[in-house]
């Protein structure tokens, strides 16, 4: 395990594993390659492709050894991950260097992805102490009623590659802490730094069986198959993030069985620039959501509302201040935003262009990919080598143009003139999703109206619609989620039930509400001389 640590940021490949009940395995003859996204060249990881019946022997270790690690005390439970966040704080720069190679996030953003995770992890240590419960008084006497936490069993966690770190310790870490065991199948975009992660839960003590690992794809591998299993009774609830359209299908599968899955989908997020903005902080703010990590996260933002008494300003500044970011190597200290982390994400932001001039969109900016012989002014990367873009802008964007209503994971968005706060309001609540939202003003009054009438799961007031604090609670509504949160106190019931317990000491049968003492036996009660 030391060796695939101490050489992670080294241009080597790394073999990764499933692990099965506590033992390694290759997963037979059918592999994946996970290449570099700015050197294709550079074959990062390679993994096994599961099979059906792997999965399935997954979802049986884990349902083995929770009948251990559900009756072991919380608190014990919290130990493997205050071990796991010095583990992770020791090995924050080699992982950050990792992710930075295996999918193109620049390292200043993959050190504080892996932040996160020490964040978490540390987080939920304390909660392993506070898993409460509570005492209620009961309306008979001599009788207690209780109420406790009880984990769920077997928990079937799907991640995207984007945070590959970040988003699977928000699932994973939680669910540990409530007593159930996982089974983890990581994206196949980051393969790599999912083994690494998996080590250090080893490295922790975490018994065998408690974490479980299958790699492998999506529709049609590890991913279909670890749904399939829920049917097949093997799975207790599954926590997923990634597309509106795959969290629909575990939507459904997971009704069959009468359970509430954790989604954690896509987004189309509002940022609203009103005339009283702070306008150098408000396109700072715009830049970053727009184009930090290559525009590849679901808080992202997707269209830039603003006043038209200062769209002309925002226009400008956006414009100038996208075409100075440094596109390149994501190991280079310099680099705003790197590669798009895979094909398929290039491909769909290509084809995005002719989705926007079709509606009658402009570009104000003309994204295209960065091919030798072309590079522009800042590049700092392989054109040759490299899944590189430069920023695209549409302007005069209507509402109700795809492009307007649609997620586009790459660097692009879209500008949308308003006039006055009711128009930016409508407009920030004109998509069927819901996830993240901003707005830059300095009347309070406007921003107390902004947080509550605003119909995403996270609003920001003068920040960006990006970052997250790992005690607070992260998801979205519509199209975003299906109302279940990651982070803080509150995802801990996604990952446990309430039990209710009565203990009656009185030594004869007390039936609630009928055995109920007499509130006075004289006079009956006088209610304004209706009842006599």
């Amino acid at each position: 395990m030391q060796t695939k640590l101490q050489t992670a940021g080294l241009a080597q490949t790394l073999v990764a594993y499933n692990f099965i009940g506590g033992r390694e395995s290759s997963a037979g003859a059918n592999h994946l390659a996970r290449r570099n996204p700015a050197n294709r060249d550079d074959v990062v990881t390679i993994s096994p492709d599961s099979s059906r019946e792997e999965v399935r022997a997954a979802c049986e270790a884990a349902r083995v050894a929770g009948e251990r690690w559900s009756r072991t005390p919380a608190p014990q439970r919290a130990l493997v991950l205050g071990r796991l966040a010095r583990l992770l704080a020791d090995a924050k720069e080699g992982l950050a260097r990792f992710v930075a190679r295996e999918i193109g996030k620049p390292i200043r953003e993959a050190r504080g992805s892996v932040q996160e995770a020490i964040d978490t992890a540390e987080f939920f240590q304390s909660e392993g102490r506070r898993l409460y419960g509570q005492t209620v008084p009961s309306e008979l006497p001599n009788k207690e009623l209780f109420t406790y936490r009880r984990p769920l069993g077997v928990v079937a966690v799907i991640t995207a590659g984007n945070f590959p770190l970040a988003v699977p310790s928000w699932k994973i870490i939680p669910a540990l802490l409530c007593g159930n065991t996982i089974v983890w199948k990581p994206s196949d975009d980051a393969p790599g730094v999912a083994t690494l992660f998996l080590e250090l839960f080893r490295r922790a003590g975490l018994p065998d069986g408690v974490l479980n690992v299958v790699h492998g794809g999506g529709a049609g591998g590890a991913g279909e198959f670890l749904i399939e299993a829920v049917d097949q009774g093997l799975v207790n609830k599954v926590s997923f993030t990634g597309s509106t359209a795959v969290g629909r299908r575990i939507g459904e599968v997971c009704g069959r069985a009468l359970q509430v899955p954790s989604l954690e989908l896509g987004g189309k997020n509002p940022l609203v620039i009103l005339a009283d903005a702070d306008l150098d902080l408000a396109i700072e703010g715009a830049v970053w959501a727009s184009f930090g990590t290559a525009g590849q996260r679901c808080t992202s933002a997707g269209n830039i509302i603003a006043d038209k008494r200062v769209m002309p300003v925002v226009r400008a500044e956006l414009a100038r201040r996208a075409q100075a970011l440094v596109i390149g190597d994501p190991l280079d200290e310099r680099t705003d935003y790197g590669p798009l982390i895979n094909e398929r994400f290039l491909e769909r932001w290509l084809l995005q262009r002719a989705t926007g001039m079709e509606d009658g969109a402009e570009t104000l900016l003309d994204g295209r990919r960065i091919v030798v012989g072309e590079e522009p002014a800042h590049f700092a990367g392989d054109a040759a080598r490299g899944l590189y873009a430069t920023p695209r802008i549409f302007d005069k964007v209507r509402l109700n143009m795809r492009i307007a209503q649609e997620e586009c994971f790459g660097p692009t968005v879209n500008l949308i003139e308003v006039d006055g706060a009711d128009e930016a309001l409508a407009a920030a609540n004109g998509t069927p999703y819901g996830l993240s939202s901003a707005v830059y003003t300095r009347d309070a009054r406007v921003m107390l109206r902004f947080k509550e009438e605003l119909s995403a799961g996270m609003t920001s007031i003068n920040n960006s619609t990006t970052g997250a604090e790992a005690h607070l609670p992260f998801g979205g509504n519509g199209w975003s989620g299906n109302g279940t949160r990651e982070s803080g106190i509150w995802v801990l019931d996604s990952y446990t039930r309430w039990q209710a317990v009565n203990v009656d000491l009185s030594g004869k049968l007390q039936k609630a509400q009928i055995d109920l003492a007499q509130v006075s036996q004289s006079e009956p009660l006088m209610l304004d001389g209706l009842v006599r």
